[in-house]
């Protein structure tokens, strides 16, 4: 029964129709090899007619502005409280150094995030401060692509301010931010972040500053952070979540939407004990991210039909994979990453064009750059 029930549901998928919410648990619930090889299959075939054989990549590097954080999440060994000896808070100096050194290696992005910083003002307000960092890096590389500041850290300004998130984002908007961050999403479950992210805005809050953002023109990314404490149903949720919130944006005509999806597998060899305990193991299973990957594809490949995986928490060969499970673009060269390297994990901190160039190839599948939007950039192979 459980065979002809996964194959109506593949078949539906492969036919162009969504699956639903109890279908794709009931994806996510095999364990039968056999059934596995189906979904990625299926997985592959879609992520075939939906986004094509070639493999996208984007020059970009990541900078972290601050590990001071007022939020104690309970995955994260990255935030340092003000005064702790590896507590760092970059100046606009090594703001402007950061950016240059990635326009000289070519990048066309900037991906920018930072703890939340209640001293991180100006004036004795946090926007200006914010704005000050888009500043530094436009007026210097206005063609330089700035993917910054996550739906936690619009709250965190407006709350801070006492302004709305509209007038947050409006104004990022207009100083130069071209598009936003879907972190800080985790698992959109409220019984989840309570565990996860206590301190962090609800599953609704989060979804209502994504919508705004697309509604003023600005496009976001998303993430679901897994392999943790979430159930499958849980996973789905979040799925489902993300494509109605998509749909909503093409269905009412908003200027902007969301770009890709990531799954981001939890690492927790450093994380704080509680969780660790919890979880039981330090580093993502590979098959299970894999499995999930596929999964997302079937669920939200009609709306969202760029998927990426992450090597840094999978690794590069785990990445690699995940590319025949779904994923059509394999990520940045980031150059500098700090969040998910110091909570353990072992894919790196930088990875160089030839390198993700290299891995593509492997698979016999074509590869080309493209921008923060997925705007494909030379000629690629």
């Amino acid at each position: 029964m459980t065979n002809i029930t996964l194959d109506s549901i593949l078949d539906h998928s492969l036919l162009g129709f969504n699956i639903s919410q109890s279908e794709a648990v009931v994806l996510l619930k095999q364990s039968d090899p056999e059934a596995i090889a189906q979904i990625q299959s299926t997985a592959d075939k879609l992520r075939q007619k939906q986004a094509g054989n070639t493999v996208t990549y984007v020059i970009n590097r990541n900078i972290n502005f601050t590990n001071i954080c007022e939020q104690h999440c309970s995955f994260c060994a990255f935030r340092r409280d003000d005064g702790d000896a590896d507590a760092y808070w970059l100046n606009w100096a090594q703001i402007l150094e950061k950016s240059t050194d990635a326009v000289h290696r070519g990048a066309t992005e900037i991906c920018m995030q930072g703890g939340l910083h209640p001293q991180a003002q100006i004036n004795g307000k946090s926007l200006p401060y914010y704005l000050k960092l888009v500043e530094t890096i436009k007026s210097e590389f206005p063609h330089l692509h700035l993917h910054a500041f996550s739906p936690q850290e619009i709250q965190f300004i407006a709350r801070l301010d006492e302004i709305s998130y509209t007038d947050v984002i409006i104004a990022l908007r207009d100083a130069g931010v071209g598009s936003m961050p879907g972190t800080a999403a985790e698992v959109l479950d409220d019984e989840v972040r309570r565990v996860l992210c206590p301190e962090k805005i609800d599953t609704a809050t989060w979804l209502e500053i994504v919508s705004t953002a697309h509604k003023l023109g600005v496009p976001t990314t998303s993430t679901m952070l897994s392999g943790h404490i979430e159930t499958p149903e849980q996973q789905i949720g979040h799925l489902e979540k993300l494509r109605s919130l998509q749909q909503t944006a093409i269905e009412t005509g908003y200027p902007a939407r969301i770009t890709e999806f990531i799954v981001l597998p939890f690492v927790g060899q450093e994380a704080p004990k509680s969780l660790r305990r919890r979880v039981g193991r330090d580093q993502p299973v590979l098959a299970d991210a894999l499995l999930l990957t596929a999964v997302a594809r079937i669920y939200l490949g009609n709306y969202i039909p760029n998927h990426q995986p992450s090597w840094v928490k999978l690794g590069l060969d785990g990445a690699t994979e995940a590319l025949k499970w779904g994923c059509n673009d394999i990520g940045g060269t980031l150059m500098e990453e700090h969040i998910t390297t110091m909570a353990g994990a072992v894919g790196g901190t930088c990875m160089e064009v030839e390198t993700l160039q290299s891995a593509i190839a492997s698979l016999k599948r074509p590869y080309k750059q493209r921008d923060t939007l997925y705007r494909e950039i030379g000629n690629g192979e």
